[in-house]
Formats: structure tokens, sequence, C-alpha cells
């Protein structure tokens, strides 16, 4: 399923055709294929039970590769608060999985990124949705 942007928020979300634990392996598999770097793995429902909370599957993980991200920083410094990029997977009531990212058209107005920038972060929404193939 193709990514629909929510206008307002930026956010861009679709569905996978598979469960969050092989989703998140094919998306970590794509990452080190392609050379960039998992900085962080955030288990959010196993936070949740450290604490007596109930949460259904939800990881989020932050990744990029610092030659690409240094100088866009540099560039926008602002764009320090949304970088490294970043998904979160999560899994529905339903059992439904569902990757949720930043859009890179929002990220580029929101900080005022030049187009060859915007365009290097398109290219990990193309990695994102080789996650679901």
């Amino acid at each position: 399923m193709l990514p629909a942007e929510t206008e307002s928020s930026g956010l861009m979300t679709f569905a996978s055709r598979h469960s969050l634990a092989q989703t998140a392996a094919c998306l970590e598999a794509l990452l080190e294929q392609h050379g960039l770097r998992l900085f962080a793995k955030i288990d959010h429902a196993a936070a949740a039970a450290r604490v007596g909370l109930a949460m259904p599957p939800t990881l989020a993980l932050y990744f990029g590769h610092p030659a690409v991200g240094t100088p866009m920083m540099l560039a926008a410094p602002s764009l320090d608060l949304d970088l490294p990029f970043r998904v979160l997977l999560r899994q529905d009531e339903a059992g439904r999985v569902w990757l949720t990212y930043n859009a890179p058209a929002y990220l580029a107005r929101r900080h005022a990124l030049p187009p060859a920038a915007a365009a290097k972060l398109e290219g990990l929404v193309a990695l994102l949705q080789q996650a679901d193939a």
C-alpha cells in the first residue's frame, strides 16, 4: 500500500503485509545492505511492560548515515531535531502493522532544505517501502 500524507502533520503512513518483527528485520537488513547505520531501536511495548503497562507491539527505528546527515544539519541546524531519520512500526488492535515517518517534503518545508537535501531524504523513504515487499 502506498503511503498517504496527513497534510497538517507531515506524517506518512502505510500498512505492511508482514508482521511487525518481519517488517523490522527486513528494514534492518535493508539498512545494512545500503550502508546505513541503525542508531537506535526503541521497543516501546517492552518499556511499557517494564512499568506494568500494556501496549501493542511498537518499535521506533532511528537510522541514517553521518556522511549524508551531517552536511544537511550544517546547512539547516534545526534539522537536528528530526535526524537521524526515524520510522515508527506499530501493530493495531486488528493485528495490522503500520509504518509512519515524517514526509521528506514536510521536513524540507519545516527546515527550509534545499531540493538536493530533500531528495536524499526521499531515498530513505524508498527503503521503507522495500521493507514491505
